[in-house]
């Protein structure tokens, strides 16, 4: 063969498989936003997230992509990672157990699907219109985590009831969620004839000070109130709870799980499970989300369906 022959053949054999690869269709997109690290968080939790995708029939690299934006507990990076996955023209957002992330989310977009894992009220963050109408492009589920705060307080003061005082540990970065759970516990330390010490934590370093208060003001137990950042630390809040013996309940299983002494609240392992199915869902066109009705989207669940579950 010549030369010239050769190194004709050569392009021929090479640019085929570059031809053929630009030809293939891309694969949808889901973005997926979350306040704590990816470190942090718990395999199975991940797992179940795409457990759940995978019953709707989407895996990651086979007929989905997903682009993750990790905050690192940096609340304030969430609007700018918000903002990417809207650039990056995701076909819809999935937000678990996270509220600050839901609210970064909503305000980046008005027309991508967004679905939420969240504890605190959706209609009171002005997320949605309604629980069985959310309307506009974002639903989800909601643990009314806030209410179950409550819970936890009256489970602890039957635990401790000589305790007159307790902690509660909240996170200032997140000031929506932290301040309708300090309305709702001031209510219910009313009801039991207990006061509250407020301890702010947004760091590890904090939550050493917070501990360090804590056995200061001789306060008899700690409630942790539900923010993925306690959720993420939860090994060295117990390791200061024991050290400092101080009764302590928290919002996930894991907690327990990890040697804490007390849990109350939803199964988050489920949670992020059904995120990852109704986002699987929504990319099918069996869950409706809608934007401005000038730029309607096309998938809708039926009209009689409620989206959020409570």
């Amino acid at each position: 063969m010549r030369r010239r022959e050769f190194i004709a053949g050569l392009g021929s054999a090479v640019g085929w498989p570059l031809a053929a690869r630009a030809q293939q269709p891309m694969l949808p997109t889901i973005g997926f936003l979350h306040s704590g690290a990816r470190a942090d968080l718990p395999e199975k939790f991940l797992a179940a997230f795409h457990r759940g995708l995978a019953d709707t029939g989407y895996v990651e690299g086979r007929n989905v992509a997903i682009e993750y934006r990790w905050a690192e507990g940096r609340y304030n990076k969430l609007p700018v990672l918000a903002a990417e996955l809207v650039h990056r023209q995701v076909a819809v957002i999935a937000v678990p157990a996270s509220t600050v992330a839901t609210v970064a989310a909503k305000t980046a977009t008005q027309i991508i699907p967004i679905f939420f894992f969240i504890g605190a009220d959706p209609i009171e963050l002005g997320l949605v219109k309604s629980l069985n109408r959310p309307g506009g492009n974002v639903t989800g589920v909601t643990t009314v985590g806030v209410e179950v705060a409550v819970k936890r307080l009256e489970l602890m003061h039957e635990l401790v009831p000589a305790a007159t005082l307790v902690g509660v540990l909240v996170n200032p970065a997140n000031p929506v969620y932290t301040e309708a759970y300090e309305r709702a516990l001031e209510v219910g330390a009313r009801v039991l004839g207990v006061r509250l010490l407020v301890l702010n934590a947004s760091s590890r370093s904090k939550i050493d000070a917070a501990f360090a208060t804590l056995v200061r003001e001789r306060a008899g137990a700690l409630v942790i109130t539900g923010d993925t950042f306690f959720t993420t630390h939860q090994e060295h809040i117990v390791a200061l709870a024991l050290r400092y013996r101080v009764p302590t309940i928290e919002q996930t299983r894991e907690f327990a799980e990890v040697d804490g002494l007390m849990s109350y609240a939803t199964d988050y392992q489920e949670g992020y499970r059904l995120v990852g199915d109704s986002t699987g869902r929504i990319l099918r066109g069996v869950l409706l989300i809608e934007g401005p009705a000038s730029r309607r989207r096309t998938i809708c669940a039926p009209s009689d369906e409620a989206a959020i579950d409570s």
